[in-house]
């Protein structure tokens, strides 16, 4: 089943100066930098401990480069993707279809950095936007090759905390990552001073966030809203911040006991954006 949250996608309109932006946010540069000439795109990889963030832009023609041109028009910058890992995707491919899922076939991929000259492949399964509720959602088997790592810095961020998703059918939410794609649904629980419902699963030592949204749509809709990020100390991070330039709210006590935190309001591509330090 999916055992990782792989990586996010946060998709740009021009990929070299969001580099700029999300070096200064997270404290490191990117480890690849690659193109998918038969796709249309270009991207940027940065790496941490428990997933990867992908900065996406389109660069010629082809399907990928439709698909971000379309969101970019349609939505603008911001959060496009969450692409879950696993170490067998046959094998999940044939648990969707014992489910009634119809998926198509199995896609071999491969990623080029030419500074580093290294080559990494993978194969994914692209899911129909029907059956992931409009969420641009898909499971991939990393066959070979790593992203190179960072030097570790107690002022970056070093770990994805949660990723925030909206939904207005959180039963039908369940249904498909729990029950379908073998997530562990850790909390189901309505937080009355708010009056919603939230979901967490608990995959790969983070969470995913399911924030019952009521809206007008007609139809199931799951939507990415915001990533947490981890850092080890906050208020290191905060000053390495703000002596780059980025805005960013004081450093204060979180909803969860134990924590500290602060808001990143400027550089992140329209990405609602917490750092959270553990205590």
């Amino acid at each position: 089943m999916l055992s990782t949250i792989d990586h996010l996608i946060i998709t740009v309109d021009d990929l070299s100066s969001a580099v700029e932006d999300y070096t200064k946010v997270l404290g490191f540069s990117p480890t690849w930098r690659g193109e998918h000439p038969e796709m249309g795109t270009e991207n940027a990889l940065f790496p941490f401990q428990n997933t990867y963030l992908e900065l996406m832009a389109a660069k010629g023609e082809g399907l990928y480069a439709d698909i971000v041109k379309t969101h970019l028009e349609n939505k603008g910058e911001g959060l496009f993707g969450m692409v879950l890992g696993t170490e067998d995707l046959k094998a999940f491919k044939n648990n969707l279809t014992e489910n009634d899922i119809e998926t198509g076939e199995i896609i071999e991929g491969k990623g080029f950095e030419p500074n580093l000259n290294l080559t990494r492949t993978w194969k994914n399964l692209f899911l129909d936007p029907l059956i992931t509720r409009d969420l641009f959602v898909f499971p991939i088997e990393h066959t070979s090759g790593e992203l190179p790592s960072v030097k570790k810095d107690i002022s970056h961020v070093n770990r994805l905390d949660a990723a925030v998703i909206n939904t207005n059918d959180p039963d039908g939410f369940i249904s498909l990552y729990r029950d379908k794609f073998g997530l562990r649904l850790a909390l189901d629980k309505v937080i009355e001073q708010w009056k919603t419902r939230i979901l967490f699963f608990r995959i790969n030592k983070t969470t995913i966030e399911v924030i019952n949204k009521e809206n007008q749509a007609q139809k199931v809709q799951d939507s990415l809203w915001g990533l947490s990020w981890a850092v080890d100390n906050i208020k290191s991070a905060h000053e390495r911040l703000v002596s780059k330039g980025v805005e960013v709210t004081n450093v204060k006590d979180g909803i969860k006991p134990k924590t500290l935190v602060c808001s990143v309001k400027s550089h992140t591509r329209g990405v609602p954006t917490l750092l959270i330090q553990h205590l």
